[in-house]
């Protein structure tokens, strides 16, 4: 494909292909210079239509290190604020040179539009509350970098499930591994159905904890909802927080992960952040090196 707008399209030799790649790239970030002429010539236009630092930094780094031609283009101040329609603008940037676009927008189901309408390669960078493949394409990387395997494990995706694309880009993912999901959270905040794509549903974080091989945090999108999900941020972090008590449960190797931003003292505690457990700041690291991956497969294809 030409495009990549979620896991779900993906086979299990897709992401294998994506995350091997990204091994590859790795090893290029190690290097004095980090830089490759792989897409030289290429231009790669980022349109961000939400906040973010880790994932359009990510994308901006991975583009440079593939020495594509980048423009980052202030959503604020384009022509959607005097009413065109995000199909004409992107059709404009495409017109400008565009060979990848990549969005994140507060809509689900924007890249998968654009992308039948351009002949340039759309990446989807989060669209709304359905996918993030890119996210958890990177966490799967560092699930294999860390662990060595993505398969015969449990891993437990604790927090704002609802509202979340991370977690359903890798349950996505990481149920075509075989591997064993928990998701865990307030009811108002883990919806039922999801059990139906292979994850089991905790509403007692130590019972969903209980000899995990990784904990992967969420963030609790204040922004997406309205109030009465759970009582207060207290209340919450004292059942389903991530706390030194509750991690003593999971394996003695196990690994704990959030996609970012983190919300300390909300779902989870400092010392774990920032301790010898936590793999959250080479998740950022990998980043860079599985998007350089996927832009790298994608102008394969197009070529």
């Amino acid at each position: 494909m030409k495009n990549l707008l979620g896991i779900k399209e993906l086979s299990k030799n897709d992401i294998e292909l994506i995350l091997n790649t990204a091994s590859s790239f790795k090893d290029v970030l190690k290097r004095d210079i980090k830089k490759v002429p792989a897409l030289r010539g290429k231009t790669a236009v980022n349109l961000f239509f939400e906040p973010s630092t880790r994932t359009r930094t990510s994308f901006e780094i991975a583009e440079k290190r593939l020495s594509l031609d980048v423009l980052n283009l202030p959503v604020t101040t384009s022509s959607v604020v005097k009413g065109e329609s995000l199909i004409d603008t992107a059709l404009n940037v495409q017109a400008l040179g565009a060979d990848f676009v990549v969005i994140r927008h507060s809509s689900s189901g924007v890249p998968h539009m654009l992308a039948q309408h351009l002949k340039a390669s759309v990446i989807n960078a989060g669209d709304g509350t359905d996918e993030h493949p890119t996210q958890a394409l990177l966490d799967a990387f560092t699930i294999r970098e860390k662990i060595g395997r993505l398969n015969d494990l449990k891993i437990a995706i604790v927090g704002d499930i609802l509202h979340s694309r991370v977690a359903k880009s890798n349950i996505y993912l990481l149920t075509k591994f075989g591997t064993e999901i928990r998701l865990i959270g307030p009811p108002t905040l883990v919806p039922p159905e999801l059990e139906s794509l292979g994850a089991k549903v905790f509403h007692n974080t130590e019972s969903g904890l209980r000899d995990v091989d990784v904990v992967m945090m969420l963030r609790i999108q204040m922004e997406r909802q309205g109030k009465g999900f759970f009582p207060s941020t207290l209340e919450y972090f004292r059942y389903w927080g991530l706390t030194t008590e509750r991690l003593s449960l999971v394996n003695k190797d196990a690994i704990v992960m959030h996609p970012g931003p983190m919300n300390r003292g909300v779902e989870i505690a400092s010392e774990i952040a920032d301790g010898p457990r936590s793999v959250i700041l080479e998740q950022v690291t990998n980043g860079i090196a599985v998007r350089m991956a996927v832009m790298y497969l994608l102008a394969g294809v197009r070529e």
